[in-house]
C-alpha cells in the first residue's frame, strides 16, 4: 500500500474515533500526509501528535460536516498547508437508533444533516479542487444499512440508503472527467 498513498493528501471527516481515526493512522503510517477533521479538537490534536511521533505528516481542523463553510474551510486549510487534495474521505456519520414512533425528529433531522449533508458538502468542497487539478478521489462512508435494513434502523438505513445513490452518482457524472 505504501507506494499507492505515499506523499498523497487525504482529508478525513470523523477522523477523531472510530473509521476515521484508524484510516488516518494506517495512512499516515504509509506516508500519505492526512489532514484530520471532527469536532472534538482535543482527540484531532492528540491523535495528530501521535502520528507526528511516529514519523508521519498531520494536520487538523475542526469541522462540523453539517456546515457547508466549513468543509469549505477543511478543504481551503489541506490546499494552504499541501497545496493539493487528493482524497477526500468524507466519513462523518451519525446512528440514532429507535423505531419510527418514538417521532425523535430532532435526532432524524441531525443524521440528515450530518451523513446526507456533510457527505453532499466535502463533495461541494473537494470537487471543485479536484477537477481543477486534474485528480483526485472522493470516497464515502456508507454501512450496511446502505443495503437493508432493520426495526429501529429506517432512518439511519435512509441516510445510508442516500450515501450509497449520492456516491454512485458521483461515479457516473466523474467517470467520464477523470477525477
Amino acid at each position: 500500500m505504501s507506494n499507492a498513498v505515499n506523499n498523497k493528501v487525504v482529508v478525513i471527516t470523523g477522523a477523531s474515533s472510530g473509521i476515521g481515526e484508524a484510516t488516518a493512522r494506517l495512512l499516515a503510517a504509509h506516508g500519505a500526509k492526512v489532514v484530520l477533521g471532527a469536532r472534538r479538537t482535543q482527540r484531532l490534536e492528540q491523535l495528530a501528535a501521535e502520528i507526528r511521533r511516529a514519523g508521519g505528516s498531520a494536520e487538523f481542523k475542526a469541522v462540523n460536516v453539517a456546515k457547508r463553510e466549513d468543509m469549505a474551510a477543511l478543504v481551503r486549510y489541506a490546499q494552504e498547508k499541501f497545496g493539493r487534495i487528493d482524497v477526500m474521505f468524507n466519513n462523518a456519520g451519525v446512528m440514532l437508533l429507535a423505531p419510527l414512533n418514538e417521532l425523535k425528529s430532532d435526532e432524524w433531522e441531525r443524521m440528515v444533516d450530518i451523513n446526507i449533508k456533510g457527505v453532499l458538502n466535502g463533495i461541494a468542497a473537494a470537487l471543485p479542487v479536484m477537477e481543477a487539478q486534474g485528480s483526485g478521489h472522493i470516497i464515502n462512508t456508507a454501512s450496511t444499512g446502505a443495503y437493508s435494513t432493520a426495526p429501529g434502523c429506517g432512518v439511519y438505513c435512509a441516510t445510508k440508503y442516500a450515501v450509497r445513490a449520492i456516491t454512485e452518482g458521483l461515479r457516473q457524472e466523474t467517470d467520464k472527467v477523470k477525477v
